[in-house]
């Protein structure tokens, strides 16, 4: 039986993937096989010995310690796309909040004091300060075209608006999930000078760690309205509250509340709901759940964010996985040592992301525990199991 812990809440339609004959899953669970979790943080804890896999029932991993996974031969699954629906709704609503002055116009309403007369008079008189504007014709910028940013995409030409988008890892299957009224920029910086509004869809790593910061508000068009519901840190909050004041930027709409931006009045906070419905949370947990599921079983990888995919039909009751430094002779020194000990190989697939790789090896005979031992054993071998 496979040990699961739960760091957080999962949802029960995930866990119940997950059948009670074949799985110990709680939150009080020892000795785990996999973790299952969403925001809880993951970087001071003590990583049991015996796990194999980490589930996070979400799309960014930024509180999963994944490098030190990695050197354990521990594969991290995340479930991208499945929030694309509710994100995307939150990042239109977000535009349509910019445009047409809502929240201010709400806080207005909600103030009005006296009789009816008295407010009718008072409304027709303060209408005129939160006139805004149409988003047909406008220029949406998307920098990152997975799941969501694609989704968003797309939204915006439904509306009417003119999409620009920007993603280096783009691929073809991706491609074909966008509308063909979607334009592609060749950097961020084309796509910046032509755009009036500005949305993210990418994970914070160095290389998008404020990607929009002062030097590239200069480059884009006044009066542009930026929106995050990405990841905290993507926007330098700083420099774009700067620009508000200056009258560079129009309006900020994002998903991460702080001090400098709660008050601000150009700005829109709200408290980190991208994903958060009861739809999202449905959808990520049955699909980390069930990919979670077919690697401890099976050994296939789908959805990781350290390990290539590999997904083998099983052909064979006997399987053994291996993961490795990617450096020469590794899949000798296996095929070797299963030779030496009289296992013929019916099927192995082998693949690589960086400086890992990954093996599914299916054997015709039953795999002796001293065998997998001695595979363990080679330098550079991370994790062998048989499965």
């Amino acid at each position: 039986m496979h040990k699961i812990l739960t760091l957080n809440n999962i949802s029960s339609l995930g866990l119940a993937r997950l059948p009670a004959d074949q799985f110990q899953v709680g939150a009080d669970v020892k000795a785990p096989d996999a973790i299952l979790l969403r925001s809880f943080k993951m970087h001071d804890m003590e990583i049991p010995g015996t796990l194999k896999a980490v589930g996070r029932a979400g799309a960014g991993v930024n509180n999963i310690p994944v490098d030190k996974l990695s050197k354990l031969g521990i594969p991290v699954f995340n479930a991208p796309g499945a929030n694309a629906n509710a994100v995307k709704e939150l990042v239109l609503t977000g535009l349509l909040l910019a445009c047409r002055h809502i929240c201010e116009s709400w806080d207005f309403a909600r103030g009005l004091q006296g009789t009816d007369a008295e407010i009718h008079k008072a409304v027709e008189a303060g209408k005129k300060n939160f006139a805004g504007f149409e988003l047909p014709g406008r220029t949406l910028g998307v920098i990152g075209l997975g799941a969501i940013g694609r989704s968003v995409a797309n939204g915006g030409v439904v509306m009417g608006m003119k999409v620009v988008g920007f993603d280096p890892g783009l691929t073809v299957e991706g491609a074909w999930q966008l509308s063909a009224d979607v334009k592609k920029a060749a950097s961020v910086e084309e796509l910046l000078r032509q755009v009036d509004f500005i949305t993210f869809h990418v994970p914070l790593v160095d290389a998008t760690r404020h990607l929009i910061n002062a030097e590239r508000l200069k480059i884009m068009k006044d009066g542009v309205v930026i929106l995050n519901f990405a990841r905290e840190g993507i926007v330098d909050d700083a420099a774009v509250s700067a620009a508000i004041r200056v009258g560079k930027v129009y309006g900020y709409v994002c998903d991460f509340p702080s001090n400098l931006l709660k008050n601000h009045e150009r700005v829109i906070t709200l408290p980190h709901l991208g994903a958060s419905t009861q739809e999202a949370e449905d959808n990520c947990a049955i699909m980390v759940a069930e990919q979670v599921k077919d690697f401890l079983e099976n050994g296939n990888v789908r959805n990781s964010v350290n390990f290539p995919e590999v997904v083998v039909p099983r052909e064979s009751e006997h399987r053994l996985i291996v993961a490795n430094a990617n450096v020469p002779n590794m899949l000798g020194q296996i095929s070797e040592t299963l030779g030496n000990a009289n296992l013929n190989i019916h099927d192995m697939v082998n693949r690589s992301r960086g400086d890992l790789a990954y093996t599914v090896v299916d054997v015709d005979s039953p795999i002796p525990e001293a065998v997998r031992k001695q595979i363990r054993a080679i330098e550079g071998v991370m994790m062998a199991r048989i499965v």
